[in-house]
């Protein structure tokens, strides 16, 4: 299983390197210092290795289950020493605010899964797809696409700690 996630997350950083290039802009978005890749290198690769772990409301360990902001919180702090809150709308409140056309690996992606705004948080991976604990489905960290109907519909914003 380790093998497959270092494969994906290798795919990832080779099928889209000029996400990671110091010398590509796009979208006016800040361009990435070296720390800033490692960084976001680290949270990936960190993130995708937490796939299949259960889901738990209020969860915040890989041992016991995590819930969408336990998930995130949980990465961010281990990968870079990040602490964020663990609660998705208090979530969204840090970082920067930016727009869905801006998005870059490592950023974070809010949904309405709940009725209200900003009920769920995920890690975006590029190409459209974004990684979050989830509580349907697989009922486990798991790999999402943004293009899905129900993700579109759902879509709240982004922010971007790194």
């Amino acid at each position: 299983m380790r093998l497959i996630i270092l494969l994906l997350v290798n795919f990832l950083l080779f099928t889209f390197p000029n996400a990671w290039a110091d010398d590509v802009v796009k979208n006016d978005a800040p361009m990435f210092s070296k720390v800033d890749e490692s960084l976001r290198a680290e949270l990936l690769l960190y993130a995708m290795s937490l796939i299949g772990t259960g889901y738990k409301l209020g969860g915040q360990s890989f041992d016991t289950g995590m819930d969408c902001s336990g998930f995130v919180r949980h990465v961010y702090s281990i990968a870079t020493g990040i602490l964020l809150p663990h609660n998705a709308r208090a979530i969204s409140r840090t970082g920067m605010k930016i727009h869905r056309a801006e998005l870059q690996l490592g950023d974070l992606v809010f949904f309405n899964t709940m009725k209200r705004t900003f009920s769920h948080v995920g890690i975006y991976l590029g190409d459209n797809r974004f990684v979050h604990a989830s509580s349907s489905k697989s009922d486990s960290v798991m790999v999402s696409d943004m293009g899905e109907r129900y993700w579109v519909k759902r879509f709240n914003g982004a922010r971007r700690i790194l």
